[in-house]
Parts: C-alpha cells; structure tokens; sequence
C-alpha cells in the first residue's frame, strides 16, 4: 500500500508529489469507461480508510525526500472528496507541506455539499472533471453511484466558483462516438460559459481503458475546441495518433485568424504549422501582433 507517488515533472504544475487516499482498492462514486482501473461496483463512501495521521507521516516523509516539490496533488484511485477526513487532512498539509502548493483532482460529485466546497477551497488548484453537461451523456461516460445528480454537480461548481479564490480547471475527457457530438459541445460550452473557469483541459483517453470505449484524434480534438467560446481558454492535453498528422501553411492572416478563434500553445504550433508559418509567427512575435501568454502553467499565442 503505497500512499505517495511520484516525483512526478509537470509542465503545468511544477514537480508534484502525489498523495493516493485510497491505496488498497478503487473506491469511487463513479465507474468511468475510460478509467485506466478494472471496472467496480460504485460506492457512495469509503470501506477502507487510511487514518490521516498515516497519510501526513507518508507525506512529511516524503517531503523530506524531495526538497523541491512544488506541489502536493491529493488524488486517489477513486474519488478524493469521498475521504471522510479530508478537512482535516488538508489541515495537517498546511502545517507541515511550508511553500509547496496544493493541488485536487476531483469528479466534482460531491461538490454540492457546502462543507466539501469549503474543504476544497483550502486548495491552491482545485481541477474538476465535466465530461458532459447533459444527463444521458453524463450517465453514459461518467456511469455514476445513483445518489450522483448532474444538475447538483452543475449547480455546486457554480456556487464553488463564487466562494473560491484559488486557480479553477475543468477537465473534459472525450470519448469516441459520446460527448464528441455537435450538441454535446454546445451543451458544455454553454455551461462553461456561466462557469468561466481559469483553464479547460480537453484530453482524451490515453491508458487502456476499463471498458470498450475509444478516444479522439488529436486532429478530432483541435477541431472541437474550435466550437467552443474564443472567450474560454481550452488547453488540448492529448498528443497521441498524431502520425497522419501533416504541418499546414498559414498566411500571417490566416495566423491571426486562428488565434483568434483559438489561442495556440506552442505545442499546437510545432504539430499545425510548418516550418516557414513557425517564421511567420515569430516575426508576428517581434511586430508585437501577437503575444505569448501564460495562463496558470500553460503558454498560448494570442493577438496582441
């Protein structure tokens, strides 16, 4: 039973230190089809629980280990908001974890409770999954324990939006053939839209599944980022099936068109454009017609 993990390097967040709050087995709410874990019976809370003072012992032991951590992300192989303790544990972390950030990864299932958005607010970043803003899709993808109500989920991270001071990320995941669809798309755009989140992290599945299900191109994904808002700042995680993937030319205009519909990280640069467009976009750099732009660990080209 292993509570830490990691170092684990991150562009975005730094040198994170994991910490899994359920070590023994997958225990969540949900049984997502695209969970890199065997498929199990959902459960609304915990069966085994490590003692919080286990899992401050394994993180300060940690942090002794490794002196440049720049995060702790709290984690399980489930869902971490159904950890009974975790007001408590995220106590303890303040006392001892001293500069280093902290960081959740959340279904976002329970955040309709007003004591887990105030548990959760103590965090520096809190990312929540949204894989579909409509409830057969939700059902579909997410397959939740039957207490778990969308609209709740919905209505909790609007309500943690206004309460909360720290970094807020969205993560969608798409998987072929579901929430890939036109109207899907719209369905979170529109709600995002009332979210305003800091960051949309659109990925898709990149481990062995648990259940039958396929993920998107990279190609697929540009192309869904496009219908949403130019106003929200979706970040594509996914860089796999990029081999059919050929560089294409863009005019300085067509350049600034994009941006403008989609703002570009470098990343997304060196796989759509070809050498003399990269040129382009550098001299467009030195005009100061565009600009880069760090929005929480993640660069993007944007007009200036």
């Amino acid at each position: 039973m292993s509570i830490i993990f990691g170092p684990v390097a991150s562009r975005r967040f730094g040198k994170s230190l994991g910490i899994d709050l359920s070590p023994g087995r997958k225990q969540c709410n949900f049984d997502c089809v695209y969970c890199e874990l065997d498929p199990a019976k959902t459960m609304d809370r915990y069966e085994e629980i490590v003692s919080v003072e286990t899992v401050i012992d394994a993180v300060a032991e940690g942090l002794r280990t490794h002196q440049d951590i720049d995060v702790l992300t709290v984690t399980a192989n489930g869902e971490p908001t159904l950890y009974p303790y975790l007001e408590e544990l995220t106590k303890g972390l303040d006392r001892i974890k001293g500069s280093v950030k902290t960081l959740i990864l959340s279904n976002a299932s329970t955040i309709h409770r007003s004591e887990i958005r105030r548990t959760l607010a103590r965090f520096d970043t809190v990312k929540l999954s949204l894989d579909c803003a409509t409830p057969r899709c939700f059902r579909r993808i997410d397959r939740p324990e039957a207490s778990v109500d969308l609209e709740g989920i919905k209505e909790g991270m609007l309500a943690f939006r206004q309460e909360y001071a720290g970094t807020l990320i969205v993560e969608i995941l798409v998987v072929a053939g579901i929430n890939d669809k036109a109207e899907e798309v719209e369905a979170l755009n529109d709600y995002l839209l009332q979210l305003n989140p800091e960051r949309i992290d659109l990925g898709t599945i990149d481990r062995p599944p648990a259940y039958s299900v396929q993920p998107v191109s990279y190609e697929r994904l540009r192309e869904l980022s496009l219908h949403f808002d130019p106003s929200l700042s979706v970040h594509i995680t996914s860089r796999k099936d990029l081999g059919a993937l050929t560089p294409s030319s863009y005019s300085r205009e067509e350049i600034l068109d994009t941006l403008r519909k989609r703002p570009l990280t470098p990343e997304d640069v060196t796989l759509l454009f070809d050498e003399p467009s990269r040129r382009r976009l550098r001299d467009l750099l030195q005009e100061r017609k565009v600009r880069l732009e760090e929005n929480h660990g993640v660069n993007f080209y944007r007009p200036a």
